[in-house]
């Protein structure tokens, strides 16, 4: 189609005009318009096909050359890689105590319970003190029967002792001289022949009994005279010393019934109740320390030996999901465990949460410095293909695809290792999903 075969001839036009009926002037414009403007929309319908038939190779050449790919670059760095290793432990009480009866007895009330937490010197039991009471009763009184025996040996005998036994020396005496007479007349007798030898030798046996009697009448004149000596008195302020022991004794197996607690603690079991009998010894309530708690976390075999006290780690436990503790190594124990090979490190925490229990399992994060020199990039630089690290390296314009090591991962930051990598060397960061090695990329 040419504008020739569009355009009209207007004397045609006035020709036709003149061949039909007589109609009125305006139409005739109408009809003028209607023909010039089909005319130009089919010139301009023309003018907008004729380009698009003339142009289709460019456009072909254009979509096989893409355009290069943008991407943002970073430069490698060198820097100090951190492996962070998963650890399980358990949570245990440092102090854990058991309190004992220290006398026997019927527990008649028992006055704390499991999760009660108690102070030193608190009363936590108390033991009938019927038998304790009497054991002090006659401590008591030995006591005084001693006291009493070391006050007569300091005072000394009496007069009226002396006296006592000056009368047993004459009444002696006496009976030792009637002896004496009488053996001699019975000496007498026998010799004129008026009785029998067997009567004077039971005359020479009385002068003995009674020389015996004289003698030990004297002996306790002596004594009471001369008072009692050092060494009984020293003696009896023995026994009185013994005497007053075993009344405190006693005073204290009394106190005793009254079981107290000898460290602060919360409560951890009881093994007794009211009505029970208890011997010196028995168990009553077992404590645990409420202020602080030890972890003991397991290393791996591949760690032991190689983890020193002072090494951080963060703590977390399935029974507090929003805490996070942390902490210092503040021990190691120097063996492995018989049943886990596993070595143990112990993690204190003088402060622990508020439902932090013995008992309960706990993990830590322990984050070690790595051994392998490394290049510290973004997690976004990194693409992993079939269980293998790469980078994309830009060189001359285009991406270099790089086998890579991942050293240790730190979360947003990774650490990587590789013989081709270099300090500064540009990489790609973002915009490496899909790129394939030797494509043209644009560093933005």
């Amino acid at each position: 189609m040419n504008s020739s075969d569009i355009s009209v001839d207007v004397n045609q036009i006035e020709q036709k005009q003149s061949s039909y009926p007589t109609q009125k002037p305006g139409k005739s414009w109408l009809w003028m318009i209607l023909l010039l403007s089909v005319a130009a929309n089919g010139f301009a319908l023309w003018s907008f096909i004729s380009p698009l038939k003339q142009t289709p190779e460019p456009i072909a050449n254009a979509a096989q050359t893409p355009p290069p790919r943008p991407v943002e670059v970073t430069r490698l760095a060198r820097g100090n890689s951190t492996r962070r290793i998963q650890l399980l432990g358990q949570v245990e009480s440092p102090q854990r105590a058991t309190i004992r009866a220290q006398t026997g007895g019927v527990i008649t009330q028992v006055l704390k319970q499991a999760g009660d937490r108690i102070t030193p010197g608190m009363t936590i039991a108390v033991i009938d003190d019927a038998d304790q009471k009497l054991a002090l009763s006659q401590a008591q009184a030995q006591l005084a029967q001693q006291r009493n025996n070391l006050a007569r040996l300091e005072v000394g005998t009496r007069p009226e002792i002396i006296a006592q036994r000056q009368a047993a020396v004459s009444s002696a005496k006496a009976r030792e001289q009637e002896a004496m007479d009488n053996l001699q007349r019975q000496t007498a007798l026998v010799k004129e022949g008026a009785i029998a030898q067997r009567v004077l030798v039971q005359a020479r046996t009385a002068v003995d009994d009674r020389r015996g009697e004289r003698l030990e009448a004297e002996a306790e004149l002596a004594e009471a005279q001369a008072g009692p000596t050092r060494e009984e008195i020293a003696a009896q302020r023995a026994n009185m010393a013994a005497a007053v022991a075993a009344v405190n004794q006693a005073k204290l197996g009394l106190e005793r019934t009254n079981i107290r607690a000898s460290s602060g603690g919360v409560v951890l079991e009881r093994q007794v109740s009211p009505g029970d009998y208890v011997q010196t010894g028995n168990e009553i309530l077992t404590l645990v320390a409420g202020e602080r708690l030890d972890i003991f976390l397991e290393l791996p075999e591949n760690l032991s030996g190689r983890v020193p006290s002072g090494s951080r780690v963060v703590l977390t436990a399935r029974a507090l999901p929003q805490w996070r503790g942390n902490a210092t190594i503040t021990g190691v124990v120097p063996s492995a465990e018989a049943a886990s090979r596993r070595q143990r490190v112990r993690v204190r925490l003088d402060n622990p949460p508020q439902g932090l229990l013995p008992g309960m399992a706990i993990s830590a994060n322990l984050e070690l410095p790595g051994n392998t020199p490394s290049f510290v990039v973004s997690r976004d630089a990194l693409t992993r293909r079939q269980n293998q690290w790469f980078v994309f390296a830009v060189e001359n314009g285009q991406a270099k695809q790089l086998e890579v090591e991942m050293v240790a991962d730190m979360g947003e930051q990774v650490a990587i290792a590789s013989n081709e990598l270099q300090n500064g060397k540009p990489i790609v960061l973002k915009g490496g999903d899909g790129l394939r090695d030797g494509a043209v990329v644009k560093p933005l």
